[in-house]
This record gives C-alpha cells, structure tokens and sequence, in this order.
C-alpha cells in the first residue's frame, strides 16, 4: 500500500468518482426534501463533476500540477448546476488550493487540503446551515485532521475519513428538523460521501462501500435510508436563476449583497473575470439586468420552480399510469403553457424555451417517461429542433418530431393529434398546420440593436417579434402588441392567441384584450396566463 499517490493515480480517481455519482445520482435525487429544479441535488453535482473530468481530458500527458488544477477549478464553475453544484465546486476549488500547498498526496496533505476546502466553500455560502453537505464537508475534514494527529498509515487515514463522512451524512438529521420528520438525510451531504468514498476506493484498489449496509461510528443502523418526499407545500421564490459572469470589475460582496434582496440561496462565486451566480428570485429580469450591466452573461439557465414541484408530482402519477401505444412531448416555459399543453394531451412537459434549451438527454428522458409504444416531440422553439430530431434517432422508442418553433404553433397541432392514427400518419397531420399560426413574442431589448429594417433599438425598449423578426419597437408592452399585429395582418385573421408572462398582471391583461378588442374588429381572441418568463406576451394569430 503507498503512502503517497501520482498524479495519473489522483486523476483516475476523480474519474472514478465521478462515474459512481453519475451511476448512484437517482438515490441521491430521490432524498430531497424540496422537489424544486436546483434540488436535484445528484444531478445537479453529477453535471459539475463531470465538467471537471471533460474539462481534465483535454490536458496534455505532460500537464502540470498548476494547469490540472486551473482545469478542474475551471470546468467545476463552467458546469456547476443549481445550488449543489455551485457549492460543489467551491469544494473542489478549495482542494486544489490546497493541493498547492504540498508536494505529496500523503497524510498531511489529505488534513490541509480539506482544510482549505472548508475554508472556500463556507466563503461562498453567506449563511451556512448546519445539517448539509457543508457540515459534512467540515466534519470529514475533523477526520483528516484527527487522523494526522494519530499519525496513522495512509489506508489507515483513507478508510478512517470514508467512514466518518458517512457518519457525518447519518448525523445531518439531528441538526435539520425537516429531514428528521421525512426520515431522510441530507441530499448534498450524501453525495459528497459517494464523492469521497468512491475516490478512496479507486485509491487503495478496493471496492466501493456505498452499496453496503455497514456499521457507521457504531450505529447499526444503514449508511442511509432512502425514502421519496413528495409533500413539499411550495416556496418563497418562483424561479431559480443560474448563468455565468464575464467581468473584469464585477465586485463578489457587492453582488451578494444586491442578490440578498433578490431572493434567497444566493451564491457568486469564482474570480475575476470568471463568476457563477445562482439565486432564488420572483425577478429574474432584475438579476440579469444587474449583471448585464457589469459585464457579459451567457450560460444562462431560468427554471420555474413551481412547475418543477408540479412535474415531480406528475411523474408520481406516470408511474401508475397504463402503456399506451402514443404519447407525447413538448417543450414550454412557464406553468400555464404546461397545463394548456397537458390539457390538449401532452404526457409529459420538458421546462425550457427561448432561455433555456434542453438538451437532447432531457427530451429522451421525457420520451422514456411518456410511457407509450412510440412517442412524438414538439420542440416549439428553433433552437430546440435539432436536439428533438436527434433525440428520435437516439432513443430505443420510436419518435417522430413535430417541428414547431412556438407553443401556440403546438396547440394547434395539438388540435390535429388522432390517438388512433399511427405516429408518422400524427406527424404528417399535425406539421400540416404549422404554417397557419403566425407566432409574435413581445419582450424587453437588452442591448442597443436595429430592428428588422435597419431602425434603431436601445437598451430598454419594448420589441415585438413576429416569427423570429423584429417588427415593432415601442415603450410600452400594450403599444407594441397593437403594432405587432398590424403587421401580422391581425385583420385577416380569425383567431388570436394570447399568452400573458408571469410578470404581467391581470388588470393589464385584461385591459390590453380590450384594447385590441376595439382595433380589431371581429377578431376572436382566446386569452390564457401562460407565466413565461422574460416575455410578458405570446401572441399568435391564424
């Protein structure tokens, strides 16, 4: 047994770790309390591990150890998701700053660097709870630290700190009262345990203690009980906002403090110029605006937390629900677009749009949960038709895709679906009537631009969209819908769909429809609250 590792050995480790979280994500999924988009937590640290490990591939044989660091910090802030994630590479950052700190991967050097590592990610969090994966964090690192003390052998020291995270994780109930009610622990801290014990494992060239069911500290009872919690009653904030920040200004504190009065599980992490931000917030316009205006977005990532409590309920119900021979699957923002999907037939509702495309692995998930012989896809967005077509090459089921660019234009093919029609006979139906629905989507400009004829845009202005083009610019979201269907030659039409955001109030609604109740003449409209984010109104007309 050696004392200290390699290089290659400490690399084959993380990988190793990083299949075994991936493979065990489900049972660490199935702990959370709050069913809520960043509280798939093994998920959420499965996707920021295996950044890392992307990210550590592209080194050359020859990397140094600064440069394996810089990768593994580097590719953890870049795929950090939700909460988990982003605390996860706070973790890993402050093991890397530690592994700076020594020449060898022995003893002392396991003690320093989880003591960095704590020191990093309580940084990060402005208000620390006790109970999760950061008191986890701080107590493996008290067994690093014990184990110096007692000059134990380096296998010695490796099983002593396995052991004692997984009796920190057994603990986790006795500081949180939420956990110890719903008989489970704590999400993070399991998966952080997964982490550790499997990178252990790989180590000493043994089999992994996650599976088994051993004596923790001397409690009999099993490493963890694992149990579904499906009674969570809602939260404070609607959506969870997650993106990246490329800036060479952009103060950390200040940031936290002006999230602070965004909303809740606020997080900015990271050094200049590269910055991750995650916070639950009702303003996610307000969020991103702070930051546009301190550098550059991009990776950005807006989940409606409430849908996502809706869909963990539904896909309870899939489990009971019967096969049958065609399902379907659509993409959309926002609850209301979801419901009037379900409403229509649609199985099963993937969150994402404009803001947030899903990847293929999200659709083909969606498609094993439909539960039918042979599924059809509506991506209702452009951005998201080559990961559905990609995703019906993919996948064991048969699929066909729909190819629609809005959620209006998936109403209508909803409209023409035949359960007892085969799936390409659906297909052939359904993309038919496409092109009858014109689509406009009204939003905010975020950046000086030109419209589609060369006039200018400034920051700020309210832009109407009608098929991908910007056709109206005004200061008001009411005056530019009356614009905007001027052009869409709303006049001609027999059937205008509006879809109020979630930042649209009913009194306004309301008064909009009659204002174009007036302007156009005839016109039925049939108006929905869709709560899409960033678009305050979708419109379409046929």
């Amino acid at each position: 047994m050696s004392e200290t590792y390699s290089t290659r050995e400490i690399l084959g480790a993380i990988v190793a770790a990083s299949d075994t979280l991936t493979e065990r994500k489900d049972e660490v999924n199935r702990l959370n309390v709050f069913p809520v988009p960043d509280g798939d937590t093994g998920t959420n640290m499965s996707l920021t591990i295996k950044s890392v490990v992307d990210n550590l591939a592209k080194l050359d044989a020859s990397a140094t150890s600064a440069e394996i660091c810089k990768a593994i910090t580097n590719g953890a802030l870049m795929g950090a998701r939700g909460n988990s994630g982003v605390i996860t590479s706070q973790i890993l950052r402050g093991l890397c700053e530690g592994a700076a700190k020594v020449d060898a991967f022995d003893v002392a050097a396991l003690d320093t660097v989880f003591e960095v590592a704590v020191e990093t990610a309580f940084r990060a969090v402005r208000k620390p709870v006790e109970g999760t994966i950061l008191t986890v964090l701080r107590d493996t690192a008290h067994a690093a630290h014990r184990a110096r003390k007692k000059k134990m052998g380096m296998e010695e020291a490796l099983a002593f700190v396995v052991d004692e995270c997984y009796a920190s994780v057994q603990r986790t109930p006795e500081f949180l009262p939420v956990l110890k009610e719903n008989g489970v622990v704590d999400a993070g801290g399991y998966g952080l345990a997964i982490l550790v014990d499997a990178f252990v494992a790989h180590l000493m060239g043994s089999e992994s203690t996650v599976a088994a069911s051993l004596d923790i500290a001397g409690n009999t009872a099993p490493k963890v009980e694992i149990e579904q919690i499906n009674d969570w009653e809602g939260s404070e904030y609607r959506y969870c906002n997650e993106f990246l920040v490329h800036s060479e200004t952009l103060d950390p504190a200040e940031a936290l403090d002006f999230l602070a009065t965004m909303g809740d599980c606020e997080l900015c992490v990271g050094a200049s110029p590269k910055f991750k931000v995650h916070v639950h917030s009702n303003h996610p316009d307000q969020v991103l605006k702070y930051f546009l205006d301190r550098g550059q977005i991009f990776e950005v990532f807006i989940h409606n937390m409430d849908l996502q409590a809706a869909e963990r309920n539904e896909k309870l119900i899939e489990e009971k629900r019967e096969r049958k021979p065609l399902g379907f699957v659509a993409v959309a923002a926002g609850e209301g677009n979801a419901k009037i999907l379900e409403s229509l037939g649609v199985d099963v509702v993937v969150s994402g749009g404009q803001t947030m495309n899903p990847s293929t692995k999200d659709l083909l998930d969606a498609v094993n949960e439909a539960n039918a012989d042979a599924v059809i896809i509506l991506p209702n967005n452009k951005n998201i038709i080559m990961a559905a077509q990609t995703c019906a090459e993919l996948s064991e089921i048969p699929c066909g895709v729909v190819p629609s660019r809005s959620v209006p234009q998936a109403f209508s093919a909803m409209f023409e679906a035949d359960p007892e029609a085969s799936m390409e006979e659906n297909v052939e139906a359904m993309s038919s009537v496409l092109g009858d629905v014109r689509t406009g989507e009204v939003t905010t400009a975020i950046k000086d631009s030109k419209d589609a004829h060369g006039n200018p845009i400034a920051d700020g202005d309210v832009i109407g969209i009608a098929d991908g083009s910007i056709e109206a610019v005004g200061s008001t979201v009411e005056d530019v819908v009356l614009a905007l269907l001027e052009n869409m030659d709303a006049d001609d039409a027999d059937t205008l769909t509006l879809l109020a955001g979630a930042d649209y109030d009913d009194e306004r609604f309301e008064a909009l429809q009659e204002r174009i109740e007036e302007a156009f003449d005839g016109i039925e409209i049939d108006a929905h609250r869709g709560e899409q984010p960033l678009y305050p109104i979708v419109l379409s007309v046929e």
